[in-house]
């Protein structure tokens, strides 16, 4: 058991201070929600104790995929091609087990463009945090619609949506994927908790956070907009959560909450806001989402997880070491290690 060491001093338990997770100075519309979920991330990398060189940062094209920039300075990062960050980010994750891997993207980066991607990162299961920064529209290039905008949402010019939108926590769900949650950029009690519960993750993390653009979807008619998801939004509980290094109290009245216990020995604890909901149930989950569509609700909290699914590197046997750390003896096995390889596959 790790030494326990509590916040105190104006810093975090390795000792750091809020000025070592702060990035750039961002140059994104005054009062984006993009800027709100950085504060939230550095917020609870913060609060965790995460070094930020251990942390790799990914991003694709976009408004969102700016933001890296702004926390975090002293961690590495890769601003890759539109719709390519989760190649990028596999790569990192393979060739370094002991990265936290944080990839922000937006919802044209990862609905659209990116779609094949994003399927085959869930289908992997590849250990990192998946933030989808996602307001509905193309803001960099003007204010169209993207793929998951809701079908009659309109448009600031007043056009009308007529096509059915991706949910992308409904696709990741369905695709396998062991952690989905939904929230919004406002919501700093419910984004930061889920943000900490990724990070103690095993597994693809997925957090599709509504993140209102205002300069092109904050107007009437938009489902995007600060004013329909303040009116629209049904959370499921309220979430706490308890890092590994704390001892655990859990106080809450009989029937009233339940735990899950994360990969790394952390507690996620969701106390119920009046409806019987098991995150556990991956039926229930898709069953929820689909019913929250058809209400036209914004359905926000811990959707679905199974902390117990393998992750790519336990499904190919990687070693836990940094590739570019390994021996050349290590990286030339030999014949016969070859062949091992070879028969396993079937192909000896």
């Amino acid at each position: 058991m790790p030494e326990v060491k509590t916040v105190q001093n104006g810093t975090n338990r390795l000792g750091l201070s809020m000025e070592a997770y702060k990035g750039a100075p961002s140059t994104l519309c005054q009062g984006c929600g993009h800027d709100t979920i950085s504060r939230h991330i550095m917020n609870a990398f913060y609060d965790f104790g995460v070094d930020p060189h251990r942390v790799a940062k990914m991003s694709g094209i976009g408004c969102s995929s700016k933001t890296p920039a702004y926390f975090m300075s002293r961690s590495c990062g890769l601003n890759a091609i539109h719709g390519r960050m989760p190649s990028v980010a596999t790569g990192a994750r393979l060739g370094n087990k002991s990265l936290f891997v944080l990839g922000v993207s937006g919802d044209g980066d990862t609905a659209a463009i990116g779609l094949g991607q994003f399927c085959h990162l869930i289908r992997r299961n590849v250990s990192m945090i998946y933030v989808i920064e996602n307001n509905g529209v193309y803001g960099l290039t003007k204010g169209q619609f993207s793929a998951t905008s809701d079908r009659g949402s309109k448009q600031k010019w007043g056009a009308v949506n007529e096509y059915d939108s991706i949910d992308c926590c409904s696709l990741a769900i369905e695709l396998g994927c062991s952690f989905v949650a939904r929230s919004f950029s406002g919501d700093a009690k419910q984004v930061v908790p889920l943000l900490q519960a990724a990070i103690s993750h095993k597994g693809t993390a997925l957090i599709d956070i509504i993140s209102p653009c205002v300069t092109f979807n904050n107007h009437e008619g938009s489902t995007r907009s600060y004013a329909h998801v303040q009116k629209t939004d049904q959370p499921l509980h309220a979430l706490d959560f308890i890092p590994f290094y704390e001892e655990v109290q859990v106080d809450y009245p009989a029937g009233t909450s339940k735990e899950v216990t994360m990969a790394d020995g952390s507690h996620l604890l969701l106390k119920k806001l009046g409806r019987d909901y098991d995150p556990t149930n991956r039926l229930a989950a898709i069953e929820a989402l689909a019913r929250s569509k058809q209400e036209g609700a914004l359905l926000t909290g811990m959707l679905y997880v199974n902390p117990d699914k393998k992750d790519l590197h336990e499904i190919e046997n990687i070693t836990d070491e940094p590739l570019n750390q390994l021996a050349e003896k290590e990286l030339r096995p030999g014949p016969e290690a070859l062949k091992q390889i070879l028969d396993r596959h079937g192909w000896g």
